[in-house]
């Protein structure tokens, strides 16, 4: 309750930073945290067997952190990568099972697929006009992914339920706020991504994985950057 009151006090006081917009590029830390499910397809087997009746995907919580570069490429335009960019996260399938094994498998099975998300985020930036300490932006670009966990789950642990792709393409984009301090900028960001790519590596000798045809990662994401 106190930040805010102490932020906005600052904000309609001088002016801070008066050259930021006008650098050729600048750093900043990035830390955030997301929600993420995954979006998928049934496979034709799942019409042809009754072991299964119904399949979910849950959303769950990650953190990520990042190292920000930024060009500036003109007026309100900008460039923006991520040389360092990591995102922790653990997304489940909820399974339903019509004939669950007594004693050994109960009628609802969450299976947990984790994620360590090395990424190389590319994203063009429109920034408003300034209005004292304050400006809006929006950003929209591309992103790709290599799971760090996922590599491990197809290469060594073959009892997986579920195993995923190393790497993935996705769509981003997001609206954010410059609030300009006297010896820094911070910018909270809401930023939403859709991967195009098809993450899941079929395995048809395992029920869960089977009933499944295509996966694709879906993310929103709240982070702040101090540039």
């Amino acid at each position: 309750m106190v930040f805010p009151t102490l932020a906005f006090a600052q904000l309609r006081g001088q002016l801070n930073q008066e050259q930021f917009d006008n650098e050729d590029y600048h750093f900043g830390i990035n830390v955030g945290f997301n929600q993420s499910h995954f979006n998928f397809s049934l496979h034709p087997n799942f019409l042809h067997q009754d072991s299964i009746s119904d399949i979910e995907s849950l959303n769950s919580t990650g953190i990520n952190l990042a190292w920000l570069v930024n060009f500036h490429l003109g007026d309100h335009f900008d460039f923006r990568t991520f040389p360092l960019d990591l995102t922790f996260s653990q997304r489940t399938f909820q399974y339903t099972l019509t004939h669950p094994i007594q004693y050994v498998e109960d009628s609802i099975v969450a299976e947990d697929v984790q994620s360590i998300t090395l990424s190389v985020p590319m994203q063009i930036k429109f920034t408003s006009d300034r209005i004292d300490n304050l400006e809006v932006y929006t950003i929209g670009g591309i992103r790709f992914d290599y799971d760090m966990a996922a590599s491990a789950a197809s290469d060594n642990n073959a009892d997986a339920a579920i195993k995923l792709q190393k790497f993935n393409f996705s769509l981003e984009g997001g609206l954010g706020f410059h609030l300009f301090f006297e010896y820094f900028v911070l910018s909270p960001e809401l930023k939403v991504g859709w991967g195009l790519s098809n993450l899941h590596n079929y395995d048809p000798t395992n029920k869960y994985s089977s009933s499944i045809d295509q996966i694709h990662s879906r993310m929103i994401s709240f982070s702040l950057t101090i540039e």
